[in-house]
């Protein structure tokens, strides 16, 4: 087998882990999830649920489930990135995506085989198209509800809060770390792995702080660059870098298609 690959047997007892986990979080979830949708709807008498394009393994696109948190057709504006000040975001919203409550709907994705528990975050088909050749190999498991870069950059609208183009400074400073810390995780992923990752993405909830310090000691023990575990703490203001596969940093979104290329 190639390096990163894993046998048949893995990933079958990934997807009953999946399956499983996916179902038993629904049934949870379910009480909380019916109080949001009515909160969502109360507030405009619109549809509580977003079902967008995104790009699953082997570039295949799915419909991928969320509540909604932005006002309709707020997907229209063209902007991808999400600043946390950003005004599309509705009143319910805010709170929706201040305990990741949108996502919750996305274990029927993983229910339904469209996603995984653990896996790199699906993107939408703009962002799939700058891709370097590399960054491609992000394609080749199915996308997660979480990973490394979900608790790394849970905090991504924060990030991005006050830049005059979100997408430019996502582009600039959380792609190139997302993007390392997802192949990293396809190289060295596991059920092992995926438990410590789903069980530091609980922890995230209670203490970010500690769920970093024990994602870093995961990359640490795998072997990961250690300019990849410093930004995995969040100790320091992120620096710019180029995407992996790219020798420049992005500049502008014409820029990003070429070094794409």
């Amino acid at each position: 087998m190639a390096h990163g690959d894993v046998s048949w047997g893995s990933r079958a007892l990934k997807r009953v882990v999946d399956v499983g986990a996916s179902g038993v979080g629904l049934l949870l979830a379910s009480p909380l999830l019916l109080i949001a949708c009515s909160l969502i709807w109360l507030e405009d008498r619109h549809s509580p649920f977003y079902v967008a394009a995104r790009i699953g393994r082997r570039g295949r696109p799915f419909r991928m489930v969320k509540l909604r948190s932005m006002v309709v057709r707020a997907d229209r504006t063209g902007v991808d990135s999400t600043a946390q000040g950003d005004p599309r975001i509705t009143r319910v919203g805010h709170v929706l995506r201040r305990f990741k409550l949108d996502e919750c709907p996305q274990l029927w994705n993983v229910l339904r085989g469209d996603m995984s528990m653990v896996g790199p975050r699906p993107q939408v088909e703009r962002d799939v198209r700058l891709y370097t050749a590399v960054e491609r190999q992000l394609l080749d498991v199915p996308p997660g509800i979480t990973d490394f870069a979900s608790i790394v950059f849970a905090d991504e609208g924060e990030i991005l809060e006050g830049s005059p183009d979100p997408d430019l400074r996502y582009n600039q400073v959380i792609r190139p770390w997302k993007s390392r810390l997802g192949l990293h995780y396809i190289v060295h992923r596991g059920l092992r792995l995926d438990i410590r990752l789903m069980a530091a993405t609980l922890l995230a909830a209670l203490s970010r702080r500690r769920a970093l310090v024990w994602v870093a000691e995961m990359l640490a023990e795998t072997g990961a660059d250690p300019a990849l575990v410093a930004v995995a703490r969040r100790e320091a203001p992120l620096a710019a870098a180029a995407p992996p596969g790219a020798t420049d940093v992005v500049q502008s979104r014409t820029a990003t298609v070429e070094l794409a290329r």
